[in-house]
């Protein structure tokens, strides 16, 4: 038997077998978010097979999930907004897209209408990831005479990308910085605060969670993969029960959101309310599955499986778009919210 058997956790109930990327790289996951397509605009309606889809795709390769899911995420929006023209900004069945809604100190995006009656877009905008390898955006524009989200064309002359300061161990393909717009052109997606007003605003936080499912499912593989090679002692058991209880509660939790919203139970505060219940419980999950399965099989993996050693670095990464504590006390004011206790 082969030494490294790359078992991932309960694979048949949840990851689509019928979807094999052609690689494990940023190309190959913008290739992949264009030919599912169809999946992203069915959201709203077969939700389970969005979800899934994404945590298949963090199973194989977190450069992958993360080129894929912006532009997924992207073509669900747009689908919402009742898929505006864009051909003005060149898009069309090749274009790969980013979405870039972060808040930073700094970093401030205006939206203005030049004289000809367009839309011009001028500041800076950060934690922009893959700016100058995606063709287009949505951004989020939080100043100026018209607030709102808009599609931009990334390779106008204009937009001037800086991703000079990103040196992590994981993602390192996943170039993060800022990028500078001065007098680009924009179309406007949706009117005014409808970005965030519109019913599926959390639904995009909720699919991130899903790829860390698929992620931290493969990497409790190993644990499965351990137990193949030499019978498991008491402590094993224990690291590989601990994983599965773990798992099968995110599993849950994911599939009771596609659920709400297939039922239209997850629009509004419900909605936000549910994608930070989602986050934190897979998030916590994810990151105790690293430190099991760290535990359990010991230096070896790290320095000598590359594939496990990329896998553990690029989810821990991945996994600091939850932000811990202040994500839990946001989900506590909003229980209280939703909840009418204040």
């Amino acid at each position: 038997m082969d030494a490294r058997v790359h078992t991932t956790w309960r694979a048949q109930e949840w990851r689509r077998p019928d979807l094999e990327p052609g690689g494990r790289d940023v190309a190959a996951g913008l290739t992949v978010a264009r030919d599912e397509r169809r999946v992203a605009e069915g959201l709203a309606t077969d939700p389970w097979r969005y979800l899934s889809t994404l945590a298949t795709l963090g199973s194989f390769d977190l450069t992958l999930a993360r080129a894929a899911e912006p532009h997924l995420d992207a073509v669900a929006i747009l689908a919402q907004a009742g898929d505006p023209d864009l051909s003005t900004l060149g898009v069309d069945a090749a274009s790969g897209f980013g979405v870039y809604a972060a808040r930073a100190p700094g970093a401030v995006l205006t939206a203005r209408t030049a004289g000809d009656g367009s839309v011009r877009l001028d500041g800076t905008k950060a934690w922009c990831s893959l700016s100058s390898v995606v063709s287009h955006a949505l951004v989020t524009v939080d100043a100026g005479e018209r607030p709102g989200l808009y599609a931009v064309p990334l390779r106008h002359p204009g937009v001037v990308h800086d991703d000079g300061g990103w040196v992590p161990r994981g993602l390192s393909a996943v170039r993060t910085g800022s990028m500078t717009l001065i007098d680009v052109p924009a179309v406007p997606v949706g009117e005014g605060s409808w970005y965030l007003e519109r019913p599926g605003f959390a639904w995009g936080g909720i699919g991130v969670a899903a790829v860390w499912f698929g992620a931290a499912a493969s990497v409790a593989g190993r644990l499965v993969d351990a137990a193949i090679r030499r019978p498991p002692d008491q402590v094993a058991l224990l690291h590989l029960g601990t994983a599965d209880r773990l798992l099968h509660g995110a599993l849950l939790t994911l599939r009771d959101a596609a659920r709400a919203i297939a039922d239209g139970a997850a629009d509004g505060p419900a909605g936000a309310l549910l994608a930070a219940r989602v986050r934190a419980v897979v998030a916590d999950a994810a990151e105790e599955v690293l430190r099991l399965v760290g535990h359990a099989l010991g230096p070896a993996p790290l320095t000598a499986d590359d594939e496990h050693a990329g896998r553990v670095a690029d989810l821990t990464v991945y996994l600091r778009q939850h932000h811990a504590e202040r994500d839990l006390a946001a989900l506590g004011a909003m229980v209280l919210e939703v909840g009418g206790v204040r």
